[in-house]
């Protein structure tokens, strides 16, 4: 079975000089979901971003067998959905209905098939009865909510996630879980709940300093106290 996602020898130099990701190299197989940890400015929103070609890059990414260039960008993407770490850069529709059609529309749903997605979406994320509301108008905790709805309403085969959980409550982070965990598509969670990690994904890669430090079961880091403590990242915490 073909890869759903294969990154070789990727690079990733910011303007300024920054080596954001340095010859990262992995492969994510179709429906498999992995958590991915570290700490601040490690590359994981980097490394999602360079997947949807958000950012330049040099070396080799593959989606669904479809190697990321100009030219396939598109397609790329409509096989992908994302979810910012801030919300408010996704939703910029006058409605939350209209945010969540969005993706459906451009994947060639008809508004009949789009409208429909988008309100099976919101209600999934329990914000039914905010379907005409200004996104903008919402709290941080229901921007998130939306922003998942959005993606929950596409046909994709695989999920980038960027902290999906922050700035949710405790029901709310709950209902998160719950929605990913019924998921068939494959993620790419990054995230720094690792007890989300652990409840959600089968397989862990720590990134650092724009690398990879170590991809294992998640079992196998997330006992190894040692490898989190040096990556600055807790069970605990």
């Amino acid at each position: 079975m073909p890869q759903i996602l294969d990154i070789e020898d990727l690079v990733v130099t910011y303007h300024d000089g920054t080596e954001a990701l340095r010859g990262v190299s992995l492969a994510v197989e179709p429906a498999q979901r992995v958590g991915l940890i570290g700490p601040n400015g490690a590359g994981k929103t980097t490394l999602l971003l360079a997947i949807m070609r958000g950012v330049p890059f040099t070396g080799r990414i593959a989606v669904d067998g479809i190697e990321v260039t100009r030219r396939t960008a598109d397609e790329v993407r409509s096989r992908c959905g994302m979810t910012f770490q801030d919300p408010d850069d996704q939703l910029f529709m006058p409605t939350l209905l209209d945010d969540a059609a969005f993706g459906p529309l451009n994947q060639g749903c008809d508004a009949a098939g789009a409208r429909t997605a988008a309100e099976q979406a919101i209600a999934a994320v329990a914000l039914s009865g905010m379907e005409d509301r200004c996104a903008h108008h919402l709290s941080g905790g229901q921007k998130r909510n939306a922003a998942l709805a959005t993606i929950l309403s596409m046909n994709v085969k695989l999920l980038l996630l960027d902290e999906p959980g922050a700035s949710l409550d405790f029901r709310s982070r709950r209902r998160l879980a719950d929605i990913l965990g019924g998921r068939a598509e494959a993620m790419l969670l990054a995230t720094h709940d690792l007890n989300m990690v652990a409840e959600l994904c089968d397989r862990v890669i720590v990134m650092d300093g724009g690398a990879i430090a170590a991809d294992a079961p998640t079992d196998t880091i997330l006992n190894d106290a040692k490898l989190l403590g040096a990556h600055g990242l807790s069970l605990g915490g």
